[in-house]
């Protein structure tokens, strides 16, 4: 079997991320993956680095005729058994070329995130009949898109969860946040891995934080949050100021392997009020960090409140600020949740689970003519 990946990703983010996941276990397995995607882009960088093939476009604008008619050109050359769209860009782009030149090979969509326009234009786009299958990565969003489909379309739709590489483990940060910020011993750190965007709502992020401090009355709290800086990110500081919690939270921007500075956390906090996965949440599990998350995503499929973890409705920094106290306040419970946590993504949501359900979806598609 082989498989041509396409993203339209610029930037960096979970998407991306489990594209370097997963690709090495299904090479594996063996099926072989060559990924297409913007030339100089960070995932050409990242597949250089994983050994993994990626072809660039010829244009840095994706859609545009140049790399219409190179994806037709690639496309014969390597005559793939399934074309996987990774972002929504890279599902026009493969609609318009198909629609010039004609594109053979199984067509999957992969839908990460909630939240779908309700455009005329994205309806008919979502509705192709060209598409043969769309992963969801996790039955909230199928839910969700399922809502902009139509009742053929919805047949198509598959659940495969996000993974999570066990290589993580192995990985270690040479940044030691406590001596780095000169963070005492005697504080507590509460972790959060997000980039500044609508989806990952980090105002909620800053309301737990004055929730603790000024009605929980803890001032051996803090709260690191990192992730890419953008246009909010002064808005999150100002909002921070007015909250009067912006000395307890210190915002470290895009940190490369993010992931390994998990076991740096007391707890890691999730307040996304939109998500896919996220990758984020099964990293820190793995890793053993104790999680309090919004219900986004996976985290109604995994987290079971007060089990292997706390959950709470978007936008509720009461709960939340509750949660992350009680926690704290508990080793045992940390322990109880590290524990069972670290299991379950052993066992449902590694690299190597997920590729073989991936495989096997893949198989069935194939056997239908």
């Amino acid at each position: 079997m082989k498989i041509l990946h396409i993203s339209g990703a610029k930037g960096w983010g979970g998407n991306e991320q489990q594209i370097i996941y997963i690709l090495p276990m299904l090479n594996a397995l063996g099926i072989q993956n060559i990924v297409c995607g913007l030339k100089n882009s960070v995932l050409e960088l990242e597949c250089q680095k994983n050994a993994i093939t990626f072809i660039p476009f010829q244009d840095k604008k994706l859609k545009s005729f140049t790399n219409y008619r190179h994806l037709s050109k690639i496309s014969k050359e390597e005559n793939p058994d399934i074309i996987q769209l990774h972002t929504s860009d890279s599902l026009m782009f493969f609609l318009l070329t198909n629609f010039f030149l004609k594109i053979k090979g199984k067509l999957v969509f992969s839908k990460k995130g909630v939240g779908v326009s309700g455009s005329f234009l994205s309806k008919i786009k979502y509705n192709s009949k060209r598409i043969d299958a769309i992963l969801c990565v996790s039955k909230m969003v199928k839910e969700s898109f399922g809502k902009t489909l139509d009742a053929k379309m919805k047949e198509k739709t598959i659940v495969i969860n996000d993974c999570v590489s066990l290589d993580i483990l192995n990985l270690k940060s040479d940044i030691n946040i406590r001596k780095l910020y000169n963070i005492p011993d005697n504080k507590l750190l509460v972790g959060n891995i997000a980039n500044h965007t609508n989806a990952k709502d980090l105002f909620t992020l800053i309301d737990v934080l004055a929730e603790i401090k000024h009605v929980h009355k803890r001032n051996d709290i803090v709260f690191v949050q990192v992730g890419e800086f953008s246009k909010k990110t002064d808005k999150l500081k100002e909002h921070a100021v007015k909250k009067k919690v912006f000395k307890d939270i210190i915002f470290m921007n895009k940190i490369k392997n993010a992931s390994t500075l998990n076991n740096q956390f007391d707890v890691f906090l999730l307040t996304s009020q939109r998500e896919g996965g996220p990758t984020s949440l099964l990293e820190a599990m793995l890793i053993g960090t104790p999680v309090v998350a919004t219900k986004v995503g996976v985290v109604p499929d995994i987290i079971q409140d007060g089990i292997n973890g706390f959950s709470a409705e978007i936008k509720e920094a009461k709960k939340l600020g509750k949660n992350i106290v009680e926690l704290l306040d508990d080793k045992k419970l940390q322990k109880d949740f590290s524990e069972t946590n670290i299991e379950i993504v052993k066992t449902k949501f590694s690299a190597f689970y997920i590729a073989n359900q991936i495989k096997t979806e893949f198989e069935k598609l194939l056997k239908v003519s």
